[in-house]
């Protein structure tokens, strides 16, 4: 739901093999009313140029390997720790595909409606302490 109405989780770390060599997409979605994948790439430091690159590379894996004929082209989105918008925008100016980069933040805590309804650290510790070799 984080996503918005109309996605449809298909993996995590997706598998591709292309010329031989295997790759891994962070997360793949389906869009319904978009009729198209989009891929998800996390990156845990600042956004860099050289990320549209992988991206894209996976855009055009997805295309040629996945996607059906009646699919729309897949939607990349790069989600980076921090950029600098402007290196952003140089980068993505003569780009074709339909590619977004954006920032994440990392919540501290869950919602309250949530902690309440899961076990605590201490609960799920000792609920695990019989278990093992």
């Amino acid at each position: 739901m984080e996503l918005g109405a109309g996605f449809a989780f298909v993996g995590r770390q997706v598998h591709l093999e292309v010329g031989g060599d295997d790759f891994f997409i962070d997360l793949l979605f389906y869009h319904l009313k978009l009729r198209c994948y989009v891929v998800v790439e996390l990156k845990a430091d600042k956004f860099k140029p050289e990320h549209l690159g992988q991206l894209g590379f996976y855009l055009t894996a997805v295309d040629l390997q996945v996607k059906a004929e009646q699919d729309n082209p897949t939607i990349g989105l790069l989600l980076c720790k921090n950029k600098n918008k402007v290196v952003a925008e140089y980068a993505l100016r003569d780009t074709a595909q339909p590619i977004g980069v954006a920032e994440y933040q990392l919540v501290a805590s869950l919602p309250a409606a949530l902690e309440s309804s899961l076990p605590s650290i201490e609960q799920i510790e000792s609920e695990l302490g019989g278990v093992g070799p």
